[in-house]
């Protein structure tokens, strides 16, 4: 099992709040839900970074997209969107 570790943070008291009434709400201690909220921060960034590096590397190789072709693209799959939640 891993070693815990205590890391102290300066908190708003408006977050601290909101962090107290989530930890009542939810039957859960303080220190859960900013440990899972940390982790999941963490894995946010990682995913978005990975991304990042992916998009580099497609543009070093060149394989780039036109503007107008990816706007066309978004705009297709938008009006699909919509067309498909109306009701008809």
């Amino acid at each position: 099992m891993p070693e815990n570790e205590t890391l102290s943070v300066l908190l708003s008291s408006d977050l601290r709040d909101r962090l107290d009434a989530l930890a009542a709400s939810s039957n859960r201690p303080r220190t859960e839900l900013v440990t899972e909220a940390i982790d999941h921060y963490l894995a946010y960034q990682a995913w978005k970074l990975d991304r990042v590096r992916e998009g580099i590397e497609a543009a070093d190789r060149g394989d780039l997209h036109a503007h107008d072709q990816l706007f066309a693209e978004l705009q297709d799959r938008y009006s699909a969107s919509t067309a498909e939640k109306k009701p008809g």
